[in-house]
C-alpha cells in the first residue's frame, strides 16, 4: 500500500476531478435545454436519476473496493465517466440523455467519489487522527468545485456545450493514473474484522443510529442537488447575468474548501452528531435570510460562500461516524449505504426543483421545502449514539 501522504494526494485530486466536473452539470442546463428543445425538468430528471443511481451503486462499489482494493474500481468509473461525458454531446432526446448524463455518469461517481476514496483513508489513518484526514480529501473535492465551475464555464463562452463536453471528458480522464496512489488494500482493524458483508450491513441495517446518519444524509442530497443544478438559473430568473451563477456557484466551491477542512479539524476535537445538527441548522436559516434578502449579486456571493461552508462540511463527519461507530473492514460498504440516502435526496432534489419550476413558474416552494428538510436533519442527528457498537468477541477455535 502506498504512503498515506501519496493517498491523501491521489484522493483529494481524483475527488477534485470527480466532483469537480459533475458541478458543471448546472451550467450546461441552460444552452443544451435551449438547443434541444427540452424542458427544464427533463434536464433535471436525467441528473437527478444520475444522482439516484450514484447512490444505488455506491454500496456495491465500495464493497468491491473493500474486498479487491480502489484501483481497479476507480480505473473502470473512470471510463465510465468518459464515456457518458462523450455520449452527452450526442444526446438528442431526454432518453438518450438520461443514458448518458443519468446512467453512465451515476455509475463513475459512485467510484470516484467519496465510498472509495474515503474508505481507503479511513483504513489507513489512525483514529486520532482520522477526522482530519478525511477532511483534507474532503476539501479536495471541495477545491475542484471552486475551480472547475469557472473553468467549465470559460469551455461553454469559449467552444459552445458541445466542444466543452469533450474537453470534460479528457479532464476526467485523468483520474486513470491518479488511480494508482490507492491501489492496494490496506488493513482493517479487528473491530468487525470476522464480519461478511452481508452480516455487516445486517448488523447496521438494525441500530438507530445507522437510520439517523441515513436520513439527515437524505436532507443532505437535496440541499446540494438542487442548490448545484437550479442556483445558476435562479441567478438568471432574478434578472442577473449567466456570470453572477458561475461565480455563485465558484464561491459555494471555494466556502467548501474551508468548511470540509474546518468540520474534520473540528471533528477530531468535538462532538460530530452535534457539529452535524448546527450544520443543518444553519443551512436552513441562510436560506430564509436569502429569500428575505434583496437579489443582487452581493447577496447571492454572500449566501453561496456561507452555503458552501455548510456544503461538504458533512462529509467527513458522517463517513469518520461510519468507521468510528461499526468498524473498518467495511466502511466503504457502509459509507456507501449511509451514501444511498444522500443520493435519494439528490434525486428530488434535482427533479423536483425542476419540476416545481415548470409547474409554477418559480423556485420558492422548493426553497422553503429545503428550509424544512434541514430542521428535520437538525433533529436526526440530535440523538445519534457516537460509541463503538458493542460486539461479542468471536468463539475460539
Amino acid at each position: 500500500m502506498k504512503s498515506t501522504r501519496t493517498v491523501l494526494l491521489c484522493g483529494a485530486l481524483i475527488l477534485m476531478l470527480a466532483m469537480g466536473v459533475r458541478q458543471t452539470m448546472g451550467l450546461l442546463l441552460p444552452p443544451m435545454t435551449i438547443a434541444n428543445g427540452w424542458t427544464r425538468d427533463e434536464f433535471a430528471f436525467a441528473i437527478a436519476l444520475q444522482n439516484l443511481l450514484w447512490g444505488a451503486f455506491v454500496p456495491f462499489t465500495g464493497a468491491l473496493a473493500d474486498r479487491f482494493g480502489a484501483g481497479r474500481v476507480l480505473v473502470a468509473s473512470a471510463l465510465a465517466y468518459v464515456a457518458g461525458l462523450v455520449l452527452m454531446s450526442q444526446s438528442s432526446t431526454p432518453l438518450a440523455f438520461g443514458f448518458s448524463a443519468g446512467l453512465l455518469i451515476g455509475l463513475a461517481l459512485s467510484g470516484t467519489t467519496f465510498g472509495v476514496v474515503m474508505g481507503v483513508v479511513a483504513k489507513l489513518v489512525p483514529a486520532g487522527k482520522r477526522s482530519v484526514a478525511l477532511g483534507i480529501v474532503g476539501a479536495g473535492g471541495s477545491f475542484g468545485q471552486f475551480a472547475m465551475v469557472p473553468y467549465g464555464q470559460a469551455l461553454i463562452s469559449g467552444l459552445g456545450w458541445y466542444a466543452a463536453l469533450f474537453v470534460l471528458a479528457a479532464t476526467a480522464a485523468l483520474i486513470i493514473p491518479l488511480a494508482v496512489g490507492l491501489a492496494g488494500r490496506p488493513e482493517a482493524a479487528s473491530h468487525g474484522a470476522h464480519q461478511t458483508a452481508s452480516e455487516a450491513f445486517g448488523e447496521a441495517f438494525g441500530q438507530r443510529t445507522f437510520h439517523f446518519l441515513f436520513w439527515s444524509y437524505f436532507v443532505c442530497g437535496v440541499h446540494t442537488a438542487f442548490i448545484a443544478l437550479h442556483l445558476p438559473s435562479y441567478v438568471q430568473d432574478a434578472g442577473l447575468s449567466p456570470a453572477v451563477g458561475m461565480t455563485a456557484l465558484a464561491l459555494v466551491g471555494f466556502g467548501n474548501i474551508f468548511g470540509s477542512f474546518g468540520a474534520g479539524w473540528l471533528g477530531q476535537r468535538a462532538s460530530k452528531k452535534w457539529l452535524l445538527t448546527w450544520i443543518y441548522a444553519l443551512r436552513s436559516l441562510l436560506i430564509i435570510v436569502l429569500l428575505a434578502a434583496p437579489k443582487l449579486p452581493v447577496t447571492l456571493y454572500l449566501f453561496a460562500f456561507g452555503m458552501g461552508l455548510l456544503w461538504l462540511s458533512t462529509v467527513p463527519l458522517t463517513n469518520a461516524l461510519v468507521a468510528q461507530i461499526f468498524g473498518l473492514k467495511h466502511v466503504s460498504m457502509l459509507s456507501g449505504a449511509v451514501f444511498f440516502g444522500h443520493q435519494i435526496g439528490g434525486f428530488l432534489g434535482a427533479w423536483l426543483g425542476g419540476v416545481i419550476f415548470t409547474r409554477t413558474g418559480s423556485y420558492d416552494l422548493a426553497w422553503w421545502i429545503s428550509i424544512g428538510l434541514g430542521v428535520f436533519a437538525a433533529i436526526m442527528c440530535a440523538p445519534i449514539n457516537e460509541r463503538p457498537l458493542a460486539r461479542a468477541a468471536p468463539a475460539a477455535a
